[in-house]
């Protein structure tokens, strides 16, 4: 896989030692087991993937780059680049600006643009108007454009099943910005729907087998589906993809929820299942379906608690959290500053939406055990950050260094 250049300070010498070891003695990437950490009163087990993916890297040394061969220009990016608050703040450190908040909401008017300005196109990609705005200004947005290839692997299985007359089914979040960029790009070339989660497949059911009208159909998908949308015809024939982050066990059980809803209704069977439903197969990522299924080997291991390390505004960081805390107390921080030496985190509830504060997160025992991942948009630097604060408050930055210095022999 193509090696990037990308600022220094994201990396870190421990993790990239101990990724590199488990490449070389799984390179097939079949084991899932996390690595063992062992600092005495600390054990700490790290998943076997996560952080920065092929996209986030790609994207970032896209950026640092273009900083670099334009002095002088005005650069500005179209929205966060990830959602990783440090890289976002690096940039603007640069001197990027920020055109658009992640919900879409101008900050800076196109109008205000010249064709000289650049515009950075972040990882999840844009929409098919804003790509047109910016070109009427005579702006290049291919030469600058950081779209993740995955999200755009997305937006051609889309394109390929609507040559076929399938509706587009688009499981995501409504308000990100890689469904927004997704919808865009598939409704430019068939009908397509959005569904958040199986509760709203559920929901879709009775107007696939023609049960409920129109009417209410427009009603119950309010803003979720492309203009022109005629439920009574653009429902016979369907097929799924996602926003690239989301779970893969609640994409592939919405398919199969779709699927069999089709089969039943039409009298379908293997066979003859294409006249209803497109196989689309899973459009996930590589990073995501790795680090998911990272953590469900996380999780095999007995611990007293997790640590997520991510952008709280990343999706496929919070899926990550969701995993996690069906089997253990997860603690979601955004970097290592949010533990304290006394014992106590602030880490962002997922449900609530917002930050909270834990004493005593960490039980009094020897050892302790801890699992701890991150993120595809969060540095390993933040991540090798948090185990010396960890290792600093269980008396054990000794044992810590003495495996830096044997992972550098090595």
């Amino acid at each position: 896989m193509k090696q990037f250049t990308i600022p220094f300070t994201y990396r870190s010498p421990l993790i990239a030692a101990i990724k590199n070891k488990r490449k070389e003695l799984d390179k097939m990437k079949k084991d899932f087991t996390p690595t063992l950490l062992d600092l005495g009163p600390l054990k700490i087990y790290l998943a076997r993937h996560f952080g920065f993916c092929y996209g986030v890297e790609n994207a970032i040394e896209i950026a640092f780059k273009t900083i670099d061969e334009n002095p002088g220009k005005n650069i500005y990016l179209l929205s966060e680049m990830i959602h990783n608050p440090k890289v976002n703040l690096d940039l603007l450190k640069r001197g990027v600006k920020f055109l658009q908040e992640t919900s879409g909401k101008q900050i800076i008017p196109f109008e205000s643009l010249s064709k000289d300005d650049i515009v950075l196109i972040p990882a999840f990609g844009t929409t098919l108007d804003i790509e047109s705005k910016l070109r009427a200004i005579g702006i290049a947005v291919e030469k600058f454009n950081t779209t993740c290839p995955f999200v755009e692997r997305v937006w051609n299985r889309s394109e390929q099943i609507s040559k076929k007359n399938y509706t587009v089914i688009l499981h995501g979040k409504p308000a990100h910005e890689e469904t927004r960029a997704t919808f865009s790009h598939a409704a430019a070339n068939t009908p397509t729907l959005i569904i958040r989660d199986m509760d709203e497949a559920i929901q879709l059911k009775p107007f696939l087998e023609k049960k409920k009208s129109a009417e209410e159909f427009f009603t119950e998908f309010k803003g979720r589906f492309s203009a022109g949308f005629n439920p009574e015809k653009d429902l016979d024939r369907i097929g799924v993809v996602n926003q690239t982050t989301m779970l893969a066990s609640d994409t592939q059980a919405i398919a199969d929820f779709l699927k069999n809803v089709m089969i039943g209704h039409y009298q379908l069977n293997e066979q003859n299942l294409e006249q209803r439903f497109a196989d689309t197969r899973d459009t996930l990522c590589y990073a995501t379906n790795d680090n998911q299924t990272s953590v469900y080997g996380l999780l095999e291991q007995p611990a007293d608690l997790a640590i997520v390390v991510g952008g709280y505004n990343s999706s496929n960081t919070s899926h990550l959290v969701e995993l996690c805390e069906e089997k253990s107390d997860t603690y979601f921080i955004n970097n290592a500053d949010k533990i304290n030496k006394e014992n106590s985190i602030s880490h962002f509830n997922i449900h609530k939406r917002e930050e909270v504060f834990t004493n005593h997160f960490i039980p009094d025992k020897e050892p302790v055990s801890i699992l701890i991942t991150s993120g595809a948009s969060c540095p390993d630097a933040m991540v090798e950050e948090v185990i010396v604060k960890l290792a600093e408050m269980r008396s054990s930055a000794a044992a810590l260094e003495r495996i830096k210095r044997e992972m550098a022999e090595n």
